[in-house]
């Protein structure tokens, strides 16, 4: 544990109490339980809720042109985005005239089966994270440095995804170079969530979340480090999915790496409304490699599932070090196990290993460990710790270029988060060990009367998806 890392997170925890209570005495009582959801405009379109399954049937039978769709998603976003505030730069007109073309061929096709098996997408709308790379749309990533950056090319996975049929609707917001899980920035200004337009979408694949929890995206492409998929679906309601680490090409996305350790924490994946894409949307951004994923496997039987949780957060010191969860999240997950034990599923309290004790020091060494990533600020020789500092503090009084978060992110690398340089070896070892255990603890558990799973055609990661519901 470190000492100096663990005291400026209790500083930091204290003071966000302080602002949050502060925060909420000046809302008042009545504005806190009453969220701005009456703004948007409510769906009335019936082709908005339906998946992409249901829809890529209606496109092959030819019950709906790819005009139809795309002109409904493009209605729909333009009803909404004045008050979410999600799309940084749009392409209807072009997407219309693909949209027109891939008519022509269905049209046309002789064997219409044929056609869509070879581009299981074709004729779908998209909406895309900018960092991840559309070719000829802005590719600033929320940063004023790069206000007049637009991408050369399309990023490897938004490629495949084109390649599959789907038409580009848009580039959304992302927080400066992503480098925070609130979608805020100077360029774009903030974006807000679909159901309580006072609060954030999360980050950093905001402009994901929003549309698609508005309704205003079919599915959407975003990427993933430390929660940037999970977190603002988490937050607008929708399903999003961070993949194995290498599974899904990360070339063309921005920020990017040469780290060795890139590789596995950033993945680009899918953002939808529909749990019942996920999979399709996932075998086509995975390319060559959606066979390590074994998504067309025999599934166990869900009595047969076993399931893993925990409730509690973390415990002991570190747990008091960290926000606890929150009461809502809790009785929901409760509810969900009520729900699975009623069904059959064998769920257990998991024991977190002793691990986890110091995961605040494994996280933020694996941040300080990616010094080829670009900075906010400038590459490693032009900025310093205290020039650092000195952005923060005047980022707070409204006087940088750049965003506080941005800038915070910067600062926990330049200073190594904060702790000795060998420490961060030997926190990454540290990692390696927790993951090998927390394998061992799914595996054994898993295995227990469990024929139906074929542990060893499972990744890592695969295994703790299935195993935890956290």
């Amino acid at each position: 544990m470190e000492f100096l890392l663990r005291l400026l997170l209790i500083i930091v925890k204290f003071s966000t109490r302080i602002l949050n209570a502060v925060h909420n005495a000046i809302r008042g009582p009545q504005q806190q339980q009453k969220p701005e959801s009456s703004c948007l405009p409510a769906i009335t379109n019936r082709l908005l809720t339906l998946s992409a399954q249901e829809l890529r049937t209606q496109l092959r039978s030819r019950q709906l042109t790819a005009v139809e769709l795309v002109t409904v998603y493009i209605e729909r976003i333009k009803a909404v985005n004045s008050q979410l505030n999600a799309v940084v730069e749009d392409r209807f007109e072009a997407a219309l005239l693909e949209a027109a073309a891939v008519d022509k061929r269905i049209a046309a096709a002789g064997d219409v089966e044929q056609l869509f098996e070879r581009q299981p997408l074709l004729g779908l709308p998209v909406t895309v994270k900018e960092s991840c790379a559309l070719a000829g749309m802005s590719f600033a990533v929320g940063s004023l440095a790069r206000s007049k950056m637009r991408a050369d090319s399309d990023g490897a996975a938004v490629g495949r995804v084109r390649a599959a049929g789907a038409i580009p609707l848009l580039v959304s917001a992302t927080p400066e170079y992503c480098f925070s899980i609130d979608t805020d920035t100077l360029l774009n200004g903030r974006c807000r969530n679909p159901y309580d337009l006072k609060r954030t979408p999360g980050g950093s694949s905001g402009g994901e979340g929003a549309l698609n929890g508005a309704g205003a995206s079919l599915f959407g492409i975003g990427s993933d480090i430390g929660g940037s998929i999970r977190i603002p679906s988490l937050f607008c309601g929708v399903f999003g999915h961070k993949p194995t680490g290498g599974v899904v090409s990360v070339a063309g996305h921005f920020p990017n790496s040469d780290d060795a350790d890139f590789a596995n924490y950033l993945v680009l994946g899918p953002i939808t409304r529909f749990a019942v894409d996920l999979a399709l949307l996932l075998e086509v951004m995975a390319g060559e490699n959606a066979s390590q994923l074994h998504l067309h496997d025999p599934q166990p039987q869900l009595g047969k599932l076993r399931v893993l949780f925990s409730t509690a957060g973390f415990v002991g010191l570190n747990g008091r070090m960290h926000h606890t969860v929150d009461r809502d999240i809790k009785r929901r997950m409760r509810d969900a196990l009520s729900y699975l034990v009623s069904i059959g599923l064998q769920v257990k309290r998991a024991q977190l290993p002793a691990g986890f004790n110091n995961s605040m020091e494994i996280a933020m060494s694996s941040i300080a460990r990616l010094q080829q990533m670009p900075y906010a600020l400038g590459e490693p020789t032009k900025g310093s710790v205290c020039e650092t500092l000195v952005q923060v503090m005047r980022s707070l009084l409204k006087l940088s270029n750049h965003t506080t978060n941005a800038l915070i992110f910067d600062l926990l690398r330049r200073a190594k988060a904060f702790m000795p340089g060998q420490r961060l070896e030997y926190y990454q070892k540290e990692a390696q060990t927790l993951a090998v255990e927390l394998t061992s603890m799914l595996t054994n558990y898993l295995s227990c009367n469990s024929q139906d799973l074929v542990l060893s055609n499972l990744s890592k990661q695969e295994l703790l998806y299935i195993g935890h519901i956290f």
